[in-house]
């Protein structure tokens, strides 16, 4: 967890390094099992058990042993308290405290807490990546299988290629004239690759004799060979990958602006235009980014263009 990260218990919240690097959460659904004739199972879930929340973490001050022995007192006392950081928020009772004397301002700890309720909005629908987000994490992994094959020429097109991707603010948006800024380079590192392919390919199949070692030829070439097929089988495999992935972000980048279609309306306003071309409403940034408004509600006849694929920006205009 991050140093920013705010936790709270009751009326203590924690700080610095009392904060802990994570906090484990779930826990298991209680099954009954019947076993029936003929190997039939009847499962019957009986409900959620919430694992205990347990973490540890360090005092340090003037006043580490005050703050410890106050979280003591709330173990003692026994009473149900709010446990709650980022967007977890539960009802618990501390099952256990300890802590370790080793200097009045220097007591580590660990703590485990009973959950009695979870309050935390339940997450029931995981919201499709945007454009941007696939193009984006594509060039992650573009980049990572390009420091693995260790080609320079193909890095640094691949770098120019994330350039590019980067100069772009939202793909979402983009004209065909952005869109085309970017398929440049990433014509240029397909080409790199198949080039590659093509060239290790070679190394792979000019395999010398079974043990490498020819007679009355130089030891140290042969070995040089194997070595060098070596390093190409385990870069040819990558290559693949890397075309793969080269190819998904080109489909991406070739759906933008050939689906892109308009409505045209009286009236309304740009969250029914939404929940129309998206099944979501919060998508209304998507229209008016492409059209240029801040006003979600319309008047008039309007012709809305509609990209093909909304922002995920839950909602919220950016400024």
């Amino acid at each position: 967890m991050q140093p920013d990260t705010i936790l709270t218990l009751g009326d203590f919240e924690f700080s610095r390094l009392e904060i802990p690097e994570k906090i484990p959460f779930g826990g298991e659904q209680h099954l009954v099992v019947h076993e029936l004739v003929g190997g039939i199972r009847v499962i019957d879930a009986m409900g959620r058990q919430d694992a205990p929340l347990e973490w540890s973490g360090l005092f340090m001050g003037q006043n580490a042993l005050e703050r410890a022995r106050y979280l003591d007192g709330l173990r003692i006392a026994g009473k149900s308290l709010v446990l709650t950081w980022d967007e977890f928020l539960y009802e618990v009772v501390i099952a256990s405290f300890k802590a370790d004397f080793e200097r009045f301002y220097q007591v580590p700890y660990r703590i485990s807490c009973t959950v009695l309720q979870d309050l935390s909005i339940p997450v029931t629908t995981i919201a499709d990546p945007g454009i941007d987000d696939l193009i984006g994490d594509d060039m992650n992994t573009a980049n990572g299988l390009g420091d693995l094959i260790g080609d320079g020429p193909l890095s640094s097109l691949l770098g120019t290629l994330d350039s590019a991707i980067k100069q772009v603010s939202s793909f979402a948006n983009a004209v065909q004239s952005t869109i085309n800024s970017v398929l440049t380079p990433l014509a240029a590192v397909q080409s790199r690759v198949q080039i590659l392919i093509g060239s290790v390919g070679n190394v792979i199949g000019n395999v010398t004799t079974l043990g490498g070692i020819l007679p009355n030829n130089p030891i140290a070439q042969q070995a040089a060979k194997l070595t060098a097929q070596a390093t190409a089988m385990t870069q040819l495999p990558q290559l693949y990958n890397l075309q793969s992935v080269l190819g998904r972000m080109g489909g991406n980048l070739g759906s933008i602006g050939k689906s892109t279609n308009t409505i045209t309306a009286a009236g309304g306003n740009l969250y029914g235009m939404a929940a129309q071309a998206y099944n979501d409403a919060t998508a209304w940034t998507t229209l008016a980014r492409a059209n240029k408004l801040t006003d979600p509600q319309l008047t008039g006849v309007n012709t809305i263009v509609v990209p093909p694929v909304p922002d995920n920006s839950g909602g919220v205009m950016s400024a």
